[in-house]
């Protein structure tokens, strides 16, 4: 009946305050797109929801009213993703012959695997293990962990006024993964009360990448009845006994407990609007030049987001972040209609940027035309805070050693003050494509205080600004598409920076990892910079990084916090599987 509902308002707003539609890029056209798009109605362009629909459909008939062809004659190229964590049937948890209850006293960690495992329980404190700048904390240095199950506080001790030697290790993930190093076969967290006073249990919210160990939250009712059947002393007082000493307290419990963790994903179905424009010239036609944005956003807001404001719950309307992304694709997609283009054009926006450049990966893994014949993809990305400077970002520009002087001579007549950067990776969909060797371009005003917030609204929007730029890329797409040379590809980065903070300032391989893979068998590879570590080193596009000096790297999360542990002029020993072998490389970082 929702989604109903929603058709029923969104075909009265098309018909009756549809944009006004002219083939000449105009303000007012933009203006009732970025209103439409960002409108409260909409609620933040959640990916999977009602809403999407409504805002897929709306893309789609602004595509075919400019006069394109749709794919697949409704423009929708739909793709499955996960956007929570459930908890499945199977869930349990029992010692000495009692059951706990998976609703009232426990519950999985939403990045715990999904599996069983039995053993010995040990408290484990806080569960840090830390020596740097002569500060000494081990809780593991007691006992041996292998093949148990640890039990471990969350947070630090004291939390409300916690240690700052411990922020960089309260973490529940990373002391699920340090767990996980020691041998142990799963992780038993529980909230002390100066962490979580409520004892709330935790949320299973977001996609998240699991462990290649079960973790669950036990309640501290219920972790008291194991802690009071073990002979030990409750968690209150475990928690005041670290506080107070100010060092580790582990122990071994005498007591075996046998856990599953069953966690399924939450699936829903999202889409990419794909149209085309067919090439005027018979011989260039068969090639491709595309424009494309992201057409999601945060919804919402709140935690697990990536919200600036997680606490806050309301519409995060995205006006710039990217309704004037796809405000530019409708835009420029009616102008180049009228100007005939010789090569083909294809007109794209993205589903699910925002939760890993889903939408670009799916749809360059599942092309609708093919990839070999495309010419130059342009990413439009929060193009609608035109400054007083008229700065305009351009990433990409050594992608193709035609695009620099294309676009100083295009610029002559507007005058932007363009800053190009080099290189073709980037924190947007043009990556996906820039992994296909494909030259790219990215367009962007960049970032501002509202970002990623729900201030950014229709009014932060410059409107004349946003008409120039649209008009700017409408140009040089019109010129690479009559271009009669061939568009070269040139390899160019990603660019890879040495960033001096975090636990010992974090160090980089030189590679550009799969973020959107969310198993727990490895990180696959796909891209390699030349003259970085990881290409020096041996590892290669399509490798997939399975650990690090012998520790586990089961996906995205995990390397990040391989890498965090490492410094500069170190050599490790990364291990890769590429086919059905298995490498070890050495790398010197």
């Amino acid at each position: 009946m929702k989604r109903i509902i929603i058709f029923l308002w969104v075909s009265l707003c098309i018909a009756s305050c549809a944009p006004r539609f002219e083939k000449e890029i105009t303000q007012d056209e933009i203006e009732d797109h970025i209103a439409f798009l960002a409108s409260d109605g909409l609620k933040g362009r959640y990916p999977g929801t009602a809403e999407d629909e409504v805002l897929t459909r709306y893309i789609a008939g602004q595509l075919k009213r400019a006069g394109l062809m749709l794919y697949e004659k409704e423009g929708l190229q739909s793709f499955d993703i996960v956007t929570t964590m459930e908890a499945g049937p199977n869930n349990s948890f029992s010692f000495n012959g009692m059951e706990l209850d998976p609703h009232a006293d426990f519950r999985p960690f939403p990045f715990s695997a999904s599996g069983s495992a039995e053993g010995e329980v040990i408290f484990a404190g806080y569960g840090f293990r830390i020596d740097r700048d002569s500060m000494q904390w081990d809780d593991y240095a007691p006992v041996d962990v292998s093949g148990r199950l640890v039990m471990l506080m969350r947070g630090a001790p004291g939390e409300g006024d916690a240690d700052p030697r411990f922020i960089n290790y309260s973490e529940d993930r990373g002391k699920a993964l340090l767990a996980s190093d020691q041998g142990a076969a799963g992780v038993i967290f529980v909230s002390g009360s100066a962490f979580d006073p409520e004892d709330e249990p935790v949320e299973l919210r977001g996609k998240q990448h699991p462990l290649q160990i079960p973790v669950i939250h036990l309640s501290r009712a219920a972790a008291d009845r194991l802690l009071v059947t073990a002979g030990a002393d409750s968690v209150s007082i475990l928690e005041s006994r670290i506080a107070a000493g100010g060092r580790p307290v582990t122990r071994s419990m005498g007591i075996r407990v046998r856990m599953t963790a069953d966690l399924q994903p939450g699936v829903v179905k999202t889409a990419n609007v794909i149209a085309g424009l067919r090439g005027a010239d018979p011989v260039l036609r068969s090639e491709y030049i595309l424009l494309g944005a992201h057409h999601d956003h945060l919804g919402m807001g709140g935690p697990g987001t990536s919200s600036r404001n997680p606490d806050t719950t309301a519409v995060h309307n995205g006006a710039d972040d990217n309704a004037s992304g796809v405000t530019g694709v409708l835009e420029i997609s009616e102008y180049l209609v009228t100007a005939s283009p010789s090569r083909s054009m294809l007109f794209l926006t993205f589903g699910a940027e925002e939760m890993g450049l889903l939408g670009s990966k799916y749809f360059v893994e599942h092309p609708t035309v093919d990839l070999a014949q495309v010419r130059t993809m342009i990413n439009l990305d929060m193009v609608g805070r035109l400054n007083e400077e008229r700065q305009l970002q351009v990433g990409g520009i050594g992608t193709s050693p035609v695009f620099r002087s294309l676009l100083d001579s295009l610029n002559r007549e507007y005058n932007f003050n363009l800053k190009y950067a080099g290189e073709g990776y980037g924190p947007s969909d043009h990556a996906s494509f820039y992994a296909k060797d494909i030259p790219v371009l990215f367009i962007s005003t960049g970032a501002h205080p509202d970002y990623h917030t729900p201030a950014d609204d229709p009014a932060g929007i410059n409107l004349e600004g946003s008409r120039e730029i649209y008009r700017f890329v409408a140009e040089i797409a019109e010129a690479l598409a009559n271009r009669k040379e061939r568009i070269a590809f040139t390899e160019a980065g990603p660019k890879v920076r040495i960033d001096r903070h975090g636990r010992n300032g974090k160090v980089t391989l030189g590679l550009m990892p799969d973020v959107t893979y969310d198993g727990n068998r490895g990180l696959p590879v796909m891209f390699v910079t030349e003259g970085r570590p990881a290409a020096i080193g041996g590892i290669q596009k399509g490798d997939t990084i399975t650990a690090i000096d012998g520790k586990s790297v089961g996906n995205v999360y995990d390397y990040m916090s391989r890498l965090d542990q490492l410094r500069e002029d170190m050599v490790v020993v990364v291990t890769v599987k590429r086919g059905e072998d298995y490498l070890e490389l050495i790398i010197r970082l």
